[in-house]
């Protein structure tokens, strides 16, 4: 049994994985942390993650950036792996993300979704065999009209994913308004799609001369990110300091 604290337990990810562990027969939520704590839980739940003594094998966080110092020290202190979803870290951060993954085990991704990182596998084996043939390769996102961040971190994944599958470098072009020029053959277009309450598509084309091929990724709940989360917090228990991503949930 994988005994999980929940970091940002009364958020809309805590709750969502809250609500999938209850269902899991072989990991359980052992204590939660959250600042606000008028959530009622099955479990114990600190305002801050010092004041938290209960034994847990790895801790999920989904919180925000400005607590992401302090879980960091918490989980070297105590050698506890962390699936760190949250995003928006600063270079620095990211930093002592790094250094931490020496001394514990860390699992970050871009997207937590399983699917999203199947994806990324198929979309390499793709590009091999699709852009040394003259095809041209385009990514479109879409997200809710409240996303702060574009492009997405998915879709810069999505886009690294292609790159790393090809012997020469492709550069990203964001806004072609501002190019006002023929596409080069060695350039990966994205665009941002802002509107209403999509939760996450992502769209990758590739183009040819008289062919298109289409592959799409389509998350209709942040419920994906959460199961995803939870079957890496499975995945990360008793392994050896590092970093991790969901790729290797997967077996990719």
């Amino acid at each position: 049994m994988v005994r999980f604290m929940l970091h940002g337990c009364n958020g809309k990810m805590g709750r969502m994985i809250t609500e999938i562990v209850k269902g899991e027969e072989n990991a359980v939520i052992a204590a939660g942390v959250d600042a606000f704590t008028g959530v009622p839980n099955d479990y114990p739940v600190f305002d801050s993650i010092e004041k938290c003594d209960t034994d847990v094998d790895v801790v999920i966080d989904f919180s925000n950036a400005k607590a992401v110092d302090g879980l960091l020290g918490y989980c070297v202190e105590r050698k506890l792996p962390v699936v760190l979803c949250t995003t928006g870290l600063s270079e620095e951060q990211l930093k002592k993300v790094e250094e931490a993954s020496k001394e514990i085990a860390i699992l970050k991704s871009a997207n937590m979704s399983l699917g999203i990182n199947l994806f990324l596998k198929l979309l390499q084996s793709a590009a091999k065999v699709l852009a040394p043939a003259g095809y041209d390769m385009e990514i479109v996102e879409r997200h809710h009209n409240q996303k702060l961040d574009a492009p997405s971190g998915t879709a810069l994944a999505l886009a690294d994913s292609l790159n790393d599958a090809l012997d020469q470098e492709y550069h990203y072009v964001y806004d072609r308004s501002q190019v006002r020029q023929k596409r080069e053959k060695k350039e990966i277009g994205i665009s941002a799609v802002r509107g209403g309450t999509i939760v996450g598509d992502h769209e990758v084309i590739f183009a040819g001369t008289d062919e298109v091929i289409e592959f799409k990724h389509s998350a209709y709940s942040r419920s994906v990110f959460a199961k995803g989360a939870v079957e890496a917090g499975k995945y990360l228990a008793g392994k050896e300091a590092g970093m991790y991503d969901m790729g290797d949930v997967v077996g990719l």
